[in-house]
């Protein structure tokens, strides 16, 4: 399980190795994603908080990365953060997630991205609840959820 320790380790010693690689052009994701989608993923936009699809939606499944379809989240660790965005305590596996340091708006935090694909997600917060402590901050638009149907 990770922690925050391990998340801080991350951005300062560098991320788990992905299993794969997928990249491309910042021509050939705008004509895959939606002038939204890649806003989000591409641009690192962010959501009006409680505007996201996923925002208040608990349905079965994993939630997959909107730009490479690589499995990030899975529903039996996702709940309300009363945020205003998707959360998590936990990726599926250490090595779905990548860590970035960000400094950006005057503050100190933790950039979360696909790391197949580097595709913005959100960030990831040491206030979520235990036993990670972790909350895994998330833009709908970053996700696409696969059920368990």
């Amino acid at each position: 399980m990770l922690t925050w320790k391990n998340i801080i380790s991350f951005t300062t010693n560098g991320n788990p190795i992905p299993t794969k690689r997928i990249e491309k052009t910042n021509e050939e994701w705008k004509e895959l994603l939606s002038p939204e989608e890649y806003t989000i993923t591409r641009l690192k936009g962010t959501e009006r908080p409680f505007s996201g699809e996923f925002c208040s939606s608990f349905t079965e499944g994993k939630y997959n990365c909107t730009c490479c379809n690589s499995p990030l989240f899975d529903s039996s660790i996702k709940f309300d953060s009363s945020s205003g965005w998707p959360s998590f305590t936990q990726p599926v596996q250490e090595n779905a997630v990548k860590y970035h340091k960000d400094t950006t708006l005057g503050m100190i935090r933790v950039e979360i991205l696909c790391n197949t694909c580097d595709a913005h997600l959100g960030h990831v917060f040491p206030d979520g609840p235990e036993p990670s402590g972790l909350r895994y901050c998330v833009n709908s638009l970053s996700i696409k959820l696969e059920n368990n149907d």
